[in-house]
């Protein structure tokens, strides 16, 4: 079909949980728009949709310390609050004040957020009274290296941005490892503020600190801890995500319940569609739930000397194995982390931890979720070779994060190479 030169443009705006959903009541039977639907599913990070204006009634009287947080992560660092709830970055400055954040914001935000949103959160900034500069980037995982950062310094510096000034980052989990990592090191530390935007990021990148690049050796080898001041969920930007990146962000959802809490694992058991397509009221909930526990860990074990917080790199190992040999192109992070979750549950049966039963458990829930529970094309060997970069590594040997039951988890060194060989060809497809 080609645009006459007499035809008539039509704009449809439309917000983006619309686009997501299989149906929009808003066209009507046979409308011909209707037929463009799939093709805004598969590329709405390109498409620049919303109604005007796209926002929550403004916070203008908000009274910081009423509403409860989702979690308030102590650290070495500073304690800090998580923030979830719809329409919650209309909050952010009074929030910010509170956390004794002050200076000028400095918004650094992945090229892929729908312009609508990186607006909002300016504007909710600006109207916090703080001075904002923006800087978009795009920031795939391919982009979480020194070279992006330093093109963050050198912005930073053009702006002439100070100690009394703080980083503000809004995008995925790749945005609050850099923007983290940037906020360490930049003047020897500024303050951040996390504004994630994925539910990968929400219930895990964004807390607890830990900030890093990768380089093509391995990921996340070079970092710092690096606390933020606040941490805000908007549940309303996870409308905006692709179905396939909401999917992956659940993986880690759904680890935190399969390692720390059966009764989150019976909760994700009954109403995986539901959650999984963002409908009904057990969103918020379990969001916060997930939230909360990452939080408990971080404030038992901030720098992973202990036996806690290494229980969260469950199915890492050789999740971050699958993204290192893919070269970060193949898998969102999620989604290697779902095989990798297969693959532990593997050695963990074969190391007499759990029964087939709940190995079987766990991948009907993946599964659920529309996540990847196999691998193909990759030589097993190659995959083996990269888990040797695992930071968890001490003397040669990798420090697994193994089931023990539904809710339960424990880490063991004697895992032999032909125990983790065979859980893998459980997984690996030709």
């Amino acid at each position: 079909m080609t645009l006459q030169s007499n035809g008539l443009p039509i704009c449809w705006l439309s917000e983006p949980r619309h686009i997501r959903a299989p149906t929009d009541p808003s066209i009507p039977k046979g409308c011909p728009i209707a037929k463009s639907l799939p093709l805004l599913k598969t590329s709405g990070k390109s498409c620049h949709l919303g109604r005007n204006p796209v926002r929550s009634t403004p916070m203008f009287n908000y009274n910081p310390g009423a509403e409860e947080p989702a979690a308030t992560v102590k650290t070495s660092q500073g304690d800090y609050r998580v923030m979830v709830s719809r329409g919650a970055i209309e909050a952010i400055g009074p929030e910010m004040r509170q956390a004794g954040v002050n200076g000028r914001a400095f918004l650094i935000a992945d090229y892929a957020m729908f312009p609508l949103l990186v607006r909002r959160t300016h504007e909710a900034l600006e109207r916090g009274g703080y001075e904002t500069h923006a800087l978009i980037l795009e920031l795939g995982e391919e982009a979480k290296t020194i070279a992006t950062a330093t093109k963050v310094y050198e912005w930073l510096a053009e702006q002439r941005a100070e100690r009394t000034d703080c980083i503000v980052s809004m995008g995925g989990g790749v945005t609050s490892d850099l923007v983290g990592f940037v906020s360490a090191t930049w003047l020897r530390g500024v303050p951040v503020v996390h504004v994630p935007t994925s539910l990968a990021a929400m219930v895990d990148a964004s807390i607890g600190g830990k900030a890093a690049v990768n380089l093509p050796i391995g990921k996340n080898l070079v970092g710092a801890f690096k606390q933020p001041r606040l941490v805000i969920h908007d549940i309303d930007f996870l409308d905006t995500l692709p179905h396939r990146e909401l999917a992956a962000g659940w993986a880690e959802a759904v680890k935190h319940a399969l390692i720390l809490d059966d009764d989150l694992l019976n909760t994700f058991e009954t109403h995986a569609e539901d959650l999984a397509a963002l409908s009904g009221d057990l969103v918020e909930p379990v969001i916060r739930r997930s939230v909360e526990i990452k939080a408990e860990i971080v404030s038992a074990d901030e720098f992973e000397t202990g036996n806690d917080r290494v229980l969260l790199n469950y199915g890492h190992t050789i999740g971050h194995a699958i993204e290192a040999v893919t070269e970060y192109g193949t898998y969102l992070h999620g989604e290697a982390v779902s095989i990798g979750m297969m693959v532990a549950a593997g050695i963990s049966q074969r190391q007499g931890l759990i029964s087939e039963e709940l190995v079987d458990r766990q991948r009907t829930l993946l599964q659920r979720f529309e996540l990847p529970v196999t691998l193909s094309d990759i030589d097993p060997d190659t995959l083996l070779e990269a888990t040797t970069s695992d930071k968890k590594s001490r003397g040669g040997k990798i420090r697994w994060v193994l089931l023990r039951g539904p809710g339960r988890a424990t880490t063991s060194r004697d895992v032999s190479t032909r125990v983790v060989r065979a859980a893998l060809n459980d997984v690996l497809v030709s």
